[in-house]
């Protein structure tokens, strides 16, 4: 039995918050990184052995990133007691219970992060994590919509190869790559290995034996591999019989975010690590994955792969 009417509804919303609510905070984890603040509150879970410090300095940032992960993670658990109590999609009961272990999981890597003082590889895996949750997060939100689970399919049969399924999923595997080069990039320093844009030292290939440079470069081409795959993407579903509105939406966002994304990377490097493109470009490469994310359910669940003569065949000798 699945939740309908309002119930159903006010779980979508709830979902929807929590996806929104994941993104800000991988927002004011970005401005915490950008400002230096990472160690400004040097004890966990307490801030200098108080619940609530004085919100100061760099203070404001690290404290006030703890208290937004501390709301995403009670919405967690409330959404996940909610999912398992009204739903019975065994899919969705897991994502909920997987969502609720890595939002745990990321607040013990945050802790871990201050406490060893922000070693590169927890700090990167911190970042991780945090699109990770966001995936799942942005999953639930698909999932709980009402009337997801309805049988009926609005797209016709999906002919072409790869299918766009595939290239959606292959999609977020590119984004999702890029941001942990990102997050690579940013906590080991190399954001400004490569000091100009769009060439590099002046050249399309820099000298690879500096420092950081190698991290750099490689976020760059990443960058174009993604946008790419948006493009890519983009044209198949504009080309496509199945021009289903949730799709040309879907794949027309993720073209503004990926031009945007794009421009805000030229900008943290002209001025060198600004705080505020440089925290935007941490946020709209989440925005980024958030939908492409939306765009590879959507493909799954609204283009049916095609049948081939013998299923025809099978099923239209199914008894009625």
């Amino acid at each position: 039995m699945v939740s309908r009417g309002l119930p159903g509804i006010g779980l979508h919303r709830c979902a929807i918050l929590l996806a929104g609510a994941t993104v800000l905070l991988i927002f004011v984890g970005g401005l915490v990184t950008s400002t230096g603040s990472g160690l400004s509150v040097p004890d966990w879970p307490l801030s200098f052995g108080q619940v609530f410090p004085p919100m100061v300095g760099g203070v404001f940032y690290e404290h006030g990133h703890r208290m937004v992960a501390t709301a995403v993670g009670l919405l967690t658990v409330v959404l996940t007691i909610w999912i398992l109590r009204v739903e019975r999609r065994p899919a969705l009961r897991r994502l909920a219970a997987g969502a609720l272990v890595t939002v745990i999981a990321q607040g013990l890597l945050g802790g871990l992060t201050v406490l060893l003082q922000l070693p590169p590889a927890v700090s990167v895996a911190h970042a991780c994590v945090a699109q990770l949750f966001l995936c799942l997060t942005v999953a639930l939100a698909v999932l709980t919509t009402p009337g997801w689970d309805s049988p009926t399919l609005s797209g016709t049969p999906d002919h072409e190869r790869p299918r766009l399924a595939t290239l959606t999923t292959l999609t977020v595997a590119a984004v999702f790559g890029q941001l942990i080069l990102g997050a690579v990039m940013r906590h080991t320093g190399a954001g400004l290995a490569i000091p100009d844009f769009p060439l590099a030292f002046g050249r399309i290939l820099p000298p690879l034996d500096l420092p950081g440079v190698p991290i750099h470069f490689a976020h760059r081409i990443g960058a174009l591999v993604v946008t790419f795959m948006i493009g890519w993407t983009t044209g198949r579903i504009r080309q496509s019989e199945s021009r289903t509105p949730p799709l040309v939406r879907g794949s027309l966002l993720a073209t503004g975010l990926v031009i945007a994304q794009v421009t805000l990377g030229a900008i943290t490097v002209w001025t060198g690590k600004a705080v505020l493109p440089t925290t935007a470009h941490v946020a709209v490469g989440a925005a980024i994955l958030a939908t492409t994310v939306v765009l590879a359910l959507h493909a799954r669940h609204l283009l049916p792969e095609r049948r081939s003569s013998l299923d025809v065949l099978r099923g239209s000798q199914a008894p009625v």
